[in-house]
């Protein structure tokens, strides 16, 4: 019998994504997903498409509709598969800022009091399983935005001689003295449990920062996911809006797939309570202006935006993760996707979708 991969938002970005890589090492992998994600962004924005693309693609894949909120429903997962199950990939999250504000309660009961499901049931049931959380940059709050940024034509930079400048952010950064937003505030409880159960339990965990998570199996959103939006808008013709600091923020990308290679390098030689940034950094990042101009490019048509000076609360000005802490645990992986590359890839995957 195969060991068994737990993925949760298995229909999301990374969920399926993990799924697929997983089931091609030779696991059974089950899928916890609601579509909760169609409840927070509208119909738009649901991920049953690519819930019915894995049942039909991946084999060894079942499918559990499933609320990471409710304990006793998940329970009988754990139960039923016991010792077999190798890992768990938590991905399901009630990501965007903006809902979060408005629904503090879900958006705290699916981010933190599902983390903490999640990994009581692995503790009780497979205790030596590896367990994996895709959390977020989002944990160091503002920090970010006080650092000596210099205006250029196109994007907000670091001084070269500031130690961020090459590498971009480390893990180092404070989490404390800063606001986060009910978002950050809740994937910080998340990400802090994971690490205390590592090490008050003695198992294998790890929180991933991520950076801006993207790639073509993305269900995007105005409220989430601006890559993969800001090109469907491209393709489309429909208006986008860009929000404040003059759509000069950068942010750095790291494809779906480039990702879940680090759950696998993990999964490999796990850790106890591990945090690690995670984003394209230096080799795949990019300021609003400076995506815009590239989505027009790649797509072939201009995109239809336009400039609000209302920055969401929260926003970053400035963000590239720096990734050597885990590239010095983990020397086989690295980044395969620039920018390029994986606005290239959404644009073929919205083709395919819109058509």
């Amino acid at each position: 019998m195969n060991n068994i991969a737990i993925v949760t938002g298995s229909a999301g970005l990374i969920g399926s994504q993990a799924v697929r890589l997983f089931a091609a090492k030779g696991f059974d992998t089950i899928g916890i997903d609601n579509d909760l994600r169609s409840s927070f962004f509208g119909s738009e924005a649901s991920t049953t498409w690519l819930r019915d693309q894995l049942l039909r693609e991946v084999p060894g894949y079942t499918h559990e509709s499933v609320d990471i909120r409710e304990f006793d429903t998940l329970r009988p997962i754990f139960k039923a598969q016991g010792a077999r199950i190798a890992t768990v990939i938590h991905c399901a999250a009630q990501p965007s800022h903006n809902w979060a504000s408005g629904e503090p309660l879900i958006d705290f009961g699916v981010n933190a009091l599902g983390t903490l499901n999640l990994l009581e049931l692995t503790r009780q049931h497979c205790p030596e399983a590896v367990f994996i959380f895709c959390s977020t940059n989002n944990v160091y709050g503002e920090h970010c935005n006080h650092l000596p940024l210099i205006e250029q034509e196109t994007r907000w930079e670091l001084p070269p001689s500031h130690p961020y400048f090459e590498h971009g952010i480390d893990e180092q950064l404070s989490i404390d003295q800063t606001e986060h937003t009910i978002f950050g505030a809740s994937k910080v409880a998340a990400d802090v449990m994971v690490q205390e159960y590592g090490r008050h339990y003695d198992m294998y965990t790890a929180a991933f920062r991520g950076g801006c998570l993207t790639g073509p199996a993305h269900s995007a959103a105005q409220l989430h996911g601006f890559l993969a939006y800001l090109m469907k808008c491209t393709l489309t013709g429909e208006p986008y809006t860009v929000l404040g600091y003059k759509g000069k923020q950068v942010r750095d990308n790291i494809h779906a797939s480039d990702l879940v290679e680090m759950f696998w390098h993990f999964y490999q030689n796990p850790r106890r309570g591990e945090v690690y940034n995670a984003g394209g950094g230096r080799t795949s990042h990019c300021s609003m202006q400076e995506a815009i101009t590239l989505c027009s490019e790649i797509a072939g048509r201009e995109t239809n935006w336009r400039y609000s000076e209302e920055h969401r609360r929260g926003d970053h000005i400035w963000w590239v993760s720096d990734t050597r802490r885990f590239q010095n645990h983990y020397p086989g992986w690295s980044l395969t996707y620039n920018m390029r590359d994986i606005l290239t890839e959404i644009r073929d995957g919205l083709k395919e979708r819109l058509a």
